[in-house]
This record gives structure tokens, C-alpha cells and sequence, in this order.
């Protein structure tokens, strides 16, 4: 026989149960938080690497545990990769909060946090911190095989694009001419970025492109698929003038077949890094830095991108030339790596 008194408790527990897990993912909704990483065009490397890492460091309700097919990030925390104009334009946004993070080249970040360098006269960025060092970057100076241009003096007389200002590639594009002894007003400048500086080479727009990324960077390889390209080398006393005044600056190579029919290439090279500023929370930077080195993180970043196998925790205190937020050196500290 139906019991009408039964039914009824286990209707009013059912609720309580549902009411229960309402109440639970209400709570852990009220308890997001949301962090931007500012990286740079979307068919170079920052964007592509800040996906990954973003996708690291999330831990959204709801989601597996860690080690479990899960995220092993910060407990309700959604990161997100934003596109920008590089460098420059980040660490700006970081310094007016615009974005809680982003990636920029070491010598950019150095220039903003001490007012020096191509940021000298303006206010130094005295709140920007750095939670790791990512991955060497490396100076592309990318022409049509034919065109004649075979070190950075030939571009006298043509047509260049120097990316956007507000990219650390425009900064280091103005220092690696004026080292070669090229005035702006040798060449014609243009300020393409991406796909259109790769389009304008292609279409013979543009004589050459400077492109600073992690190599293979994608454009580039599709670009050398199209046609045939070749790499400008930067060596020699210009290269030397470079890194001789700029201690960011290292002369390194670009491997043969690194893009499709291009040679081995001497060029110089710089750090991607990851910053943040001094006002965002301890606990939670802290709990970033740690899933940024998490073995799950590892395993996404060895198979997420060509540049991923070298991005380490061995490696994450080189080059670092602005003081480490407070959380992520408590990270270091506990891995053994700051003293």
C-alpha cells in the first residue's frame, strides 16, 4: 500500500540534498576568481604558451581532481590568455591593472621596472614582480630568398615592418638598426603584425620583417611553406655593439630547418618571461607559481608546443632581472632554488 507519509520524507530529503549542492556551487561560484595572462599576436608564441599555461593554472568548480584527468590549478580560479601587442603593451596593463599578468621580454621589463633603457623619462614600474622565466626568444630578421638582403645594413632603402608599437620586437627591431649603423629614416617602416607582416612579405609588400618569438613560430612556418624565405643573420660588430651594451641580449642561433628550406642562422636572443605586480595576492600567486610547475603542467606543456620542453623549473630563475613576487618566491624557496 502507498505510505503518502513516506513519500513525502523522501520528497523533503530529495530537496534538502538538491538545496544542499545548490547552496555548495553557489558558494563556490561567489568564490572565482579571475586572471588574465596578456601575451602577444595570435600567430606568434605567447599566445599559443599563455593558452597552456592559463589552462594549467585554472581549477574551475566542478572539475576533477588533480591526477584524476583533472586540473591540478588553484582552487576556483579561471585563467585566460589575452591577446595584446606584446611586451610593452603588458607590462603597462600590468602597471595601470588593466591585466593581472603578462609575458614580456626581459630587457622591456627591466627598462619599465628601472626607468632606464628605451624607458627612460618615464615613471619606473616600481609594482612590477616576476613569477617565472620562460623561454629564450630569439631575433628573426625574415626576408624573400631572392631579395638580395644578406645583413641588416642592406635594408637601407626598403620597406620593413618593425611590428606594432608596443611590442618588445618594435623596441629590439630600433636597437638592432642602430647598432648596424640604419637610421629610421634609411628604410620605410611599416608596423604589421602577425599573419598581415607575414602577408605583406608574401605578397611582396614589404622587403623584410622583424620578428622576435620562440622559433618555430607558426607564422613563420607557414610563411616558408608558401615561399621560399630566408633568414638575415644578425652577427658580427653590430650583434657584438648589441649585446656588449644590452646585457639582455645574448648571440645564439636559429638551427638549420627550423622553417622549411632555411639554413642555419647566427642572430641574438632575449628572455620571455612572466610577470605580475606586487599588488596581486600572495596566497594566490603562490598557488599559480606551484601549479605552473606542477608534473600535469608538464605534461601539457611538453606536448602543448614546439617551445614547451623548454620552459622548466630549472630554468625559471635565469635571466631574472625584476624581483620575484612575494608568492612565487615562497614557491622557489620551498623548492630549493632561492637560498
Amino acid at each position: 500500500m502507498f505510505n503518502v507519509s513516506t513519500a513525502l520524507k523522501r520528497f523533503f530529503v530529495g530537496l534538502a540534498i538538491v538545496g544542499a549542492g545548490m547552496m555548495a556551487t553557489t558558494a563556490s561560484a561567489q568564490n572565482l576568481k579571475f586572471f588574465t595572462i596578456g601575451t602577444g599576436g595570435t600567430a606568434y608564441t605567447y599566445y599559443p604558451v599563455g593558452g597552456i599555461i592559463a589552462n594549467s593554472i585554472s581549477k574551475p568548480p566542478g572539475s576533477r581532481e588533480c591526477g584524476k584527468g583533472g586540473s591540478c590549478g588553484v582552487d576556483n580560479l579561471i585563467a585566460s590568455a589575452v591577446s595584446s601587442r606584446g611586451s610593452v603593451d603588458n607590462v603597462n596593463a600590468i602597471n595601470s591593472g588593466l591585466r593581472n599578468s603578462g609575458f614580456a621580454q626581459s630587457d622591456v621589463a627591466y627598462w619599465a621596472y628601472t626607468g632606464t633603457g628605451t624607458m627612460e623619462g618615464k615613471p619606473p614600474m616600481k609594482d612590477l614582480r616576476t613569477i617565472a622565466a620562460l623561454f629564450e626568444e630569439h631575433i628573426h630578421l625574415v626576408t624573400a630568398a631572392d631579395s638580395g638582403i644578406n645583413s641588416v645594413a642592406d635594408l637601407k632603402g626598403k620597406v620593413v615592418s618593425l611590428d606594432e608599437p608596443g611590442s618588445g620586437t618594435y623596441v629590439d627591431a630600433n636597437l638592432i638598426l642602430d647598432t648596424n649603423g640604419v637610421n629610421l629614416s634609411d628604410i620605410t617602416p611599416e608596423h604589421l603584425k602577425g599573419n598581415a607582416a607575414t602577408d605583406a612579405l608574401r605578397n611582396g609588400k614589404v622587403d623584410a620583417i622583424f620578428v622576435v618569438a620562440g622559433y618555430p613560430t607558426g607564422a613563420l612556418v607557414e610563411l616558408a611553406a608558401a615561399i621560399k624565405i630566408k633568414l638575415v643573420p644578425i652577427s658580427g660588430p653590430g650583434a657584438k655593439a648589441l649585446t656588449d651594451k644590452y646585457g639582455f641580449f645574448a648571440s645564439s642561433e636559429i638551427p638549420a630547418g627550423t622553417y622549411e628550406g632555411v639554413a642555419a642562422t647566427k642572430t641574438v636572443s632575449v628572455g620571455a618571461q612572466w610577470f605580475t605586480s606586487a599588488k596581486e595576492d600572495e596566497t594566490l600567486i603562490y598557488g599559480i607559481t606551484k601549479a605552473l610547475w606542477n608534473k600535469e603542467t608538464r605534461r601539457l606543456l611538453d606536448i602543448g608546443h614546439a617551445k614547451g620542453k623548454t620552459i622548466t623549473v630549472e630554468t625559471a630563475l635565469y635571466g631574472v632581472g625584476v624581483p620575484l613576487h612575494p608568492g612565487a618566491k615562497r614557491y622557489y624557496k620551498e623548492a630549493g632554488l632561492v637560498k
